[in-house]
């Protein structure tokens, strides 16, 4: 059973955009996706994906909260706590890179830093967020506290800890809960004799801007992409086999846009205005932008073997990354109300192909493999725009 958020009502003359502090706050996105970018470049192991994976979620949960709040205060947000929130991030951008050696503890800080300045923004506001109880529950960074005692894999599995205990409480303490239990600590701190502070509120969320800013997010990451063709392709020789490699991945990127801001919502692609609630939206958001960062650094690598073979830890990265990317196109699909058999002929096929690009193609040339992901690619986005359901407008989100 769902109940229904609370959601701003939209402008009468027009949908509200990005501010000036909030498209300033974006750019330490650019700057930590690129970083994050470079953890997978070369030849990743397994434990080089699961570091950034967890990495990722983290920078992401810190911009989806500061984000969250420019949308809810709108003309009334803090612009200091969004700089400062904006520098405790670029410190987290600037801790990857040696996070292997001795920035490990500086990115874990800076972290817990930018979460907890983020609930004092809701206390002072005197409201909470249904859709995101980990404004109200923090249980999530006693992990990375905890990490700050520890070294090497210890302290990266506590911090996955941390974000393991945050997706749970999104999906399983819903607004009715959450609202409960802000009611029964507010009755706790009421005591009499004793001046109360006023009782925290469910946050107004503005649906549309959020969309905006979710859209936005995804492209930074596809231009991170870009950016790391175009950086790769100035070290190599320029020859026909280049020139394949770089308009492959060019259509690449550019189906990926299409899927997620053409035909997608909020940057998920196949995705259909106020079909999820804001708590479901989110991760899938997250997943989507963290495989398409993924792609992006595989596509750099590509690129740089233009005249050799792909290495396998790179093929793999490219091929894991789409099929990510269509998994979630699938979920999204499938929630839009496309049915079992319709999803299945969506993104069935290119999943498969990718899979199987995966495991057979080995020592496959980089422009045989980023075309076969092309046309992998080419297929979903085919049959969305021969199966396109009319648009749908954007109404209020529900909440679980």
């Amino acid at each position: 059973m769902t109940e229904s958020a609370p959601t701003a009502p939209a402008p009468a003359e027009g949908e509200r955009h990005a501010s000036w502090l909030e498209l300033f706050f974006d750019l330490t996105a650019v700057a930590g996706v690129a970083q994050l970018a470079h953890l997978l470049h070369g030849s990743p192991g397994w434990d080089d994906v699961a570091l950034y994976a967890v990495m990722f979620l983290a920078f992401w949960t810190g911009w989806m909260l500061f984000t969250v709040y420019g949308n809810v205060s709108g003309d009334e947000v803090r612009t200091w706590t969004v700089l400062t929130g904006m520098f405790g991030m670029a410190v987290m951008a600037a801790a990857v890179h040696g996070v292997r050696e001795d920035r490990a503890g500086a990115f874990a800080l800076a972290y817990i830093l930018v979460r907890s300045l983020a609930g004092k923004a809701w206390e002072r506001r005197g409201e909470y967020v249904p859709e995101l109880p980990i404004t109200q529950l923090g249980l999530g960074l006693t992990p990375w506290v905890v990490s700050m005692w520890f070294d090497g894999t210890e302290r990266y599995a506590l911090w996955a800890l941390g974000l393991a205990i945050d997706l749970t409480v999104m999906f399983s303490v819903s607004g009715t809960r959450l609202a409960a239990r802000v009611d029964a600590r507010y009755a706790r701190e009421a005591r009499p004799g004793r001046r109360a502070a006023a009782k925290p509120a469910a946050a107004l969320m503005d649906a549309p801007h959020l969309g905006e800013r979710l859209g936005l997010f995804q492209l930074i990451v596809l231009g991170e992409a870009v950016a790391q063709v175009v950086a790769a392709a100035s070290r190599v020789e320029w020859d026909a086999a280049l020139y394949s490699v770089g308009v492959g991945s060019f259509l690449l990127l550019l189906l990926l846009w299409s899927l997620s801001l053409r035909h997608g919502a909020d940057g998920v692609p196949l995705l259909a205005w106020d079909v999820l609630p804001v708590r479901l939206v989110l991760p899938l958001h997250c997943f989507v932008a963290g495989a398409v960062a993924a792609l992006a650094a595989g596509l750099g690598d590509a690129v740089e073997h233009t005249h050799h073979p792909v290495p396998e830890p790179v093929r793999w990265l490219l091929c894991g990354s789409l099929a990510v990317y269509l998994a979630v196109a699938g979920v999204a699909a499938l929630s839009s109300g496309r049915g079992v058999g319709g999803t299945l002929l969506l993104v069935g096929p290119s999943l498969a192909a990718v899979l199987l690009t995966a495991a057979a193609a080995r020592q496959a040339e980089a422009a045989h493999l980023v075309w076969l992901l092309v046309a992998a690619a080419a297929w979903t986005r085919l049959v969305t725009e021969r199966r396109r359901p009319g648009r749908r407008g954007r109404p209020a989100r529900q909440a679980p």
